[in-house]
């Protein structure tokens, strides 16, 4: 009993010593939790004929959320790639908004139904939209840091990509020209391990993409991305340097990739099973889920109450999408031309 005592209080220090409160704490499951609603909610509309495509984040939850939390979120911007559902969440969009750019409606805030899915924006959360190549997220984050810097703002942009992504020539220019000008730039690398199928041994001769960051002028740390807290400790840390005017940080999470890499995907092909098991053990949801019983934050009673509420969003953000109008197709070319 009392080495369990002695164990739990260590436990309990840690979201404190962060400077994180029990509502923090809370707050950040339940983004995590109803991240993965929502994906899941999708690979069923998906199966079901009723959206075209579905791109997953679910085992990136915990490292988005984590470093989301450390950013002032009114301030700050976001640059997300195609996996970064939670840390849209945490920025600040609703089940609804994400609802409806999976379903293409007029209302969707990324793009108005014009985009593909996952093609997160929204203009007054500061989350810029991306182009679909893969990599060219960081040069737009690199503007968007220079022009802070430029005009004094104290503002700091985060930008997110998988490890495939770091073999793209815009990632080393974008990477190049923020240690050049001390950006302050927040570059996150999760890596899930899989370029689509692509195993990391075929992608780069390091083990760790963070080792890149010295050739550049700037720290590199590696986290457990399935760690929400070691998360936000060096999210935390990366934004104070940006915000100090030292310069960029690259954060390489280490995460989970649960499902195929796309809904047109079977990752059973080239994937050992024993792989997917393993990375089942290390799912962020189960492990924050256990942190925080073991603190006495969550019990049985909560949890249920969690999760009820959760499911009833993501079947009102449903319900919402599904009816909602589609766009004019007489706008079809609205912000691909010029119409002055």
């Amino acid at each position: 009993m009392v080495d369990r005592d002695r164990q739990t209080a260590t436990v309990q220090a840690r979201h404190v010593t962060l400077g994180l409160s029990d509502d923090d704490v809370l707050r950040m499951y339940h983004t995590l939790a109803l991240a993965r609603a929502l994906d899941e909610r999708m690979w069923v509309l998906q199966r079901a004929g009723l959206v075209p495509f579905v791109i997953s984040g679910q085992g990136h939850e915990g490292a988005q959320v984590g470093v989301m939390w450390a950013t002032d979120r009114a301030r700050d911007w976001l640059v997300p790639f195609y996996r970064s559902l939670a840390a849209c969440l945490a920025k600040g969009m609703s089940a609804r908004d994400l609802m409806l750019g999976l379903f293409a409606r007029a209302e969707d805030p990324s793009s108005g139904g014009r985009q593909m899915p996952a093609h997160w924006a929204h203009p007054r959360l500061k989350i810029l939209s991306t182009s679909s190549p893969v990599g060219t997220q960081y040069l737009h984050a690199v503007g968007i840091a220079y022009a802070a810097k430029l005009r004094k703002t104290g503002e700091v942009c985060v930008t997110s990509v998988g490890e495939g992504g770091t073999s793209q020539g815009d990632w080393h220019e974008a990477m190049n020209f923020a240690g050049i000008h001390k950006l302050p730039v927040v570059f996150m690398v999760e890596n899930n391990r899989y370029a689509i199928s692509v195993p990391q041994r075929l992608q780069m001769a390091v083990d760790d993409v963070a080792v890149r960051a010295a050739g550049y002028g700037f720290p590199g740390v590696v986290v457990d991305g399935s760690d929400v807290l070691a998360c936000y400790e060096a999210g935390r840390e990366a934004v104070r340097r940006a915000r100090a005017g030292e310069g960029p940080t690259l954060i390489e999470a280490k995460v989970e990739r649960l499902t195929a890499h796309s809904s047109e995907d079977r990752q059973e092909k080239y994937r050992p099973t024993a792989d997917v098991e393993a990375a089942r053990s290390r799912d962020p949801l189960v492990v924050f889920k256990h942190y925080l019983e073991q603190v006495g934050l969550l019990d049985e009673r909560r949890y249920t109450e969690i999760h009820a509420q959760i499911r009833a969003e993501v079947d009102d953000a449903t319900a919402y999408a599904e009816r909602a109008p589609w766009p004019d197709p007489a706008t079809v070319t609205r912000h691909v031309y010029y119409e002055g």
